[in-house]
C-alpha cells in the first residue's frame, strides 16, 4: 500500500502594499517641484513689474482654486459659496489692519503682534467662522442642493457686507496699508514687490503640500470614497457628514488664506470678493486645470487669467466671447482638463 506524502509546507506570501508605495513621491516628482518652484522665484528678476504682479495674482487666484479642489475633486461637493471665504479673509486682513483694540489686554497683546501675522490670523478666523456656518448646515444636502445652498449663504454675506456701510465701507470697500514682514524680536522690513512675491510663493507652495498630504492621508481616502459612493462609505461604518464638514472647514480656510494674500496685494476690500461670480470662476479654473489634482487648478487659473488679458487687449469689451469659445470647447475636447490631456499624452 502507498501513502501519499504531502508537499512541503510553503510560508504563506505576503501581498504587497501597492497602495502604500504608490504615495510615496518619486525622485521625479521633487524634480519638478523644486523646477517650478525655482522658476517662480526667479520669475521677479526677469520679468516686467506688469507681469510680475500678474504672476503673483495667478499664485493667489491658484490657490483659492485648490482650496475648492478639496471639495469637487476630492470630495465631490461642487461649492459656490468659496467667494464669502475668500472675501471674509480679504475683509479680516483689512479689519486687522483698521480697527486694532486701543486698551486693555487684547491692545497690548496686538501691540506686541506684528501687525501682517495679525491680519493673517485675523482673515483665517473670519473664513474659518463662516466655514463652519455654511459647513453645519449645507452638508446636509447633496449633488445640486448642496451647491445652490453654498450660493445662497455666499449671496447672504454679500449683502451683509455690501449693506453694512459703517462697518465694511460698502460698495467704496476699505483701503489700508500694506504690513512689513516682520519676525519678533528678529527684524521687521517692509515689503518690496519681489519680497511680496516670494512671500506668496512660500504660502501657496506650503499650502500645497498641504493640501496634497491631507488628500493623501486616511481622512483624504475617506473623502474619495465619498466622493465614489456615499452610501458605501456610510454602510461600513463612516460618519459621512461629519468628514464633509471638516472638508467644508478646510477647504475655506485655505480660501480664507487666499483672500489674506490678496488683501495684502492690492491693500484693498471691497464687497465685489464676496460675490457668487468669484466662485464661478473658482470651478471654471478647476474644469480647465482638471479636478482632482490641485497642481491642475493653479494650472487653469494661470490660464484662464491669461486668456482674459490677452483677449481683453485684443477684443477689449468682447474678451469674453472669444473666452467663452475656448472654455466650451476644452469641456467637450479635454473633459479632464490640461493636467488629464498632458497626464494621457504622456503615457500614450
Amino acid at each position: 500500500m502507498s501513502t501519499v506524502v504531502p508537499p512541503p509546507a510553503t510560508p504563506p506570501l505576503r501581498a504587497h502594499d501597492t497602495r502604500a508605495s504608490s504615495r510615496r513621491p518619486s525622485a521625479g516628482y521633487w524634480t519638478g517641484f523644486v523646477v517650478v518652484v525655482t522658476a517662480l522665484a526667479l520669475a521677479p528678476l526677469v520679468l516686467p513689474e506688469f507681469w510680475q504682479r500678474f504672476t503673483t495674482e495667478i499664485l493667489i487666484w491658484g490657490l483659492l482654486a485648490m482650496s475648492s479642489d478639496l471639495l469637487i475633486g476630492y470630495t465631490g461637493m461642487v461649492s459656490f459659496g468659496h467667494s464669502a471665504f475668500f472675501g471674509l479673509g480679504v475683509y479680516g486682513a483689512a479689519a486687522a489692519m483698521l480697527w486694532a483694540p486701543k486698551t486693555g489686554w487684547a491692545a497690548a497683546a496686538w501691540g506686541a503682534t506684528p501687525k501682517l501675522w495679525g491680519a493673517i490670523a485675523a482673515g483665517l478666523v473670519a473664513a474659518g467662522i463662516a466655514a463652519v456656518f455654511v459647513a453645519f448646515f449645507s452638508t446636509r444636502l447633496r449633488d445640486i442642493y448642496f451647491a445652490i445652498t453654498t450660493l445662497v449663504f455666499s449671496q447672504i454675506f454679500y449683502v451683509v457686507i455690501f449693506t453694512l456701510t459703517d462697518v465694511t465701507g460698502g460698495e467704496n470697500g476699505l483701503t489700508f496699508g500694506r504690513p512689513p514682514f516682520a519676525i519678533p524680536g528678529l527684524f521687521s522690513v517692509p515689503f518690496t514687490s519681489d519680497g511680496l512675491h516670494w512671500f506668496v510663493m512660500a504660502v501657496v507652495a506650503l499650502s500645497y503640500l498641504a493640501l496634497r498630504r491631507i488628500t493623501q492621508s486616511p481622512f483624504g481616502m475617506v473623502l474619495q470614497s465619498i466622493r465614489e459612493n456615499e452610501a458605501r462609505t456610510r454602510a461600513v461604518g463612516y460618519h459621512v457628514e461629519r468628514y464633509k464638514i471638516v472638508s467644508v472647514m478646510l477647504s475655506g480656510l485655505f480660501a480664507g488664506l487666499a483672500g489674506v494674500l490678496y488683501a495684502l496685494q492690492n491693500k484693498f476690500a471691497a464687497p465685489d470678493f464676496v460675490l457668487f461670480l468669484i466662485s464661478g470662476e473658482t470651478v471654471i479654473y478647476n474644469v480647465m486645470g482638471g479636478i482632482g489634482t490641485l497642481v491642475g487648478p493653479i494650472a487653469g487659473a494661470a490660464f484662464f487669467l491669461l486668456m482674459k488679458e490677452v483677449f481683453s487687449r485684443i477684443f477689449y469689451e468682447y474678451y469674453l466671447i472669444p473666452v467663452g469659445v475656448i472654455f466650451t470647447l476644452m469641456v467637450i475636447f479635454l473633459p479632464q482638463g490640461l493636467l488629464g490631456f498632458l497626464r494621457r499624452r504622456l503615457n500614450a
